[in-house]
């Protein structure tokens, strides 16, 4: 009789990631694929990280080669500091941040730090699938706040709140992944105000707010939080360098109280000891050379031109079949089908009929975690030049 392996219970609670079995229907030869959640890497700014990584060898090559802290190399948490405070969070310090390996290890060290099996947490619907799979891992009970053109219904979320008593809530107010919705300025207000109402902690995932593509959207949580007597000390605050500089430096950080920050540092160094400290020389280095300015420039320039050719070619390629919010920052395009004049109304359906065309996109059903909206799916406009934007999407319109 085989061995079967005792994997841990805790497994039974999560399954594959949706996205990365549709990544395995993605080798046919031409395909145009707005899957992806991933920046473009041909926007990189090479020569300026070459920069960074040769001043990181030339300036400080021990303390870059050598181990390090696990609360981050000291250099970085002072550059990230500084790069909160240019965003309006006022008081942070390097003393009030660790950095993670991408900010999907913060949220790891959240589940490990905070949920107990059963526990309760408050998540959009939609929301990140990784986060999903990571609390379900770690044994939450997950309820979904419904999500619209403006993110998180607040009213909503409030009543929840004060339902279930979550362990916490998790939200990502700029242009979020999937729904791209960026909350204003009256539903973040309203978020402190039910935080402190209810003395219930916040994490804000932030990792596409630098993506915009005309005004700046609303400072973030924990920039208003400093206006909100009480609110200060129930928000935590997730960033990632990512999607603006480089995926592959995995480089993200956590602001957190205190003694949540301990504790996080402490699961973290039964981790992995410490984030890269080669990569977290480098980042340190590219922001004190103060590039980043540039390179948000140009990605937003591009970025901005992509969404602009997906929504018109959508309107122009499947008209009252599909309905969707014109993306003001970030990644993605959010959008329903409508299943007007009886054409397809069901998202993995789709999806499938569009991989015959030769384009791939992905079902919106798993980003959430209850009560799946079918009808849903969710296209990436960052990794394709407007002809293949404008070819992919006419290949929709024949999908349909």
């Amino acid at each position: 009789m085989p061995f079967t392996t005792p994997f841990a219970d805790r497994l039974n609670n999560v399954e594959t990631s949706a996205i990365r079995e549709l990544f395995k229907l993605l080798g046919k030869p031409g395909i145009i694929s707005f899957a992806g959640g991933f920046p473009d890497s041909a926007l990189f700014d090479v020569d300026g990280i070459r920069e960074a990584v040769n001043a990181a060898l030339s300036e400080e090559p021990g303390a870059a080669l050598q181990y390090g802290a696990t609360e981050g190399h000291g250099p970085l948490r002072d550059q990230l500091a500084a790069f909160m405070a240019s965003k309006g969070a006022r008081g942070v310090t390097a003393n009030d941040l660790i950095v993670t390996t991408g900010s999907q290890q913060a949220l790891d060290l959240l589940g490990k730090t905070l949920i107990s099996p059963g526990d309760k947490v408050i998540v959009e619907g939609p929301t990140f699938l990784a986060t999903i799979q990571c609390f379900r891992l770690y044994g939450a009970d997950l309820i979904t706040v419904p999500v619209d053109g403006q993110g998180a219904q607040t009213d909503r979320l409030a009543e929840l709140i004060a339902e279930h008593k979550p362990k916490f809530v998790y939200l990502i107010p700029t242009f979020g992944n999937p729904s791209g919705a960026l909350m204003p300025l009256a539903r973040r207000k309203a978020v402190l105000a039910a935080a402190v109402k209810h003395q219930t902690l916040i994490v804000e995932d932030d990792p596409y707010g630098d993506l915009y593509f005309g005004e700046a959207p609303p400072p973030s949580l924990l920039a208003l939080s400093a206006d909100v007597p009480g609110a200060r000390d129930l928000i935590v605050h997730c960033g990632s360098l990512s999607k603006v500089l480089s995926p592959g430096l995995r480089v993200g950080w956590m602001v957190a109280p205190a003694e949540l920050l301990a504790k996080a540092t402490m699961c973290k160094q039964f981790s992995d000891a410490h984030t890269s400290t080669f990569a977290q020389a480098t980042a340190a280095q590219y922001l004190k050379a103060g590039r980043m300015p540039a390179t948000l420039d140009r990605v937003r320039r591009v970025y901005a031109e992509r969404a602009t050719a997906m929504t018109t070619a959508l309107r122009r390629e499947l008209g009252d079949a599909i309905s969707f919010v014109d993306p003001q920052g970030g990644l993605f395009v959010w959008a329903s089908l409508t299943g007007v004049g009886g054409k397809v109304a069901d998202g993995a359906a789709f999806a499938k009929q569009a991989i015959e065309q030769g384009v791939a996109f992905v079902p919106g059903a798993p980003f959430f975690a209850s009560q799946p909206v079918n009808a849903t799916l969710r296209l990436s406009f960052a990794t394709a030049p407007i002809d293949k934007i404008e070819e992919g999407i006419a290949r929709l319109g024949r999908a349909l």
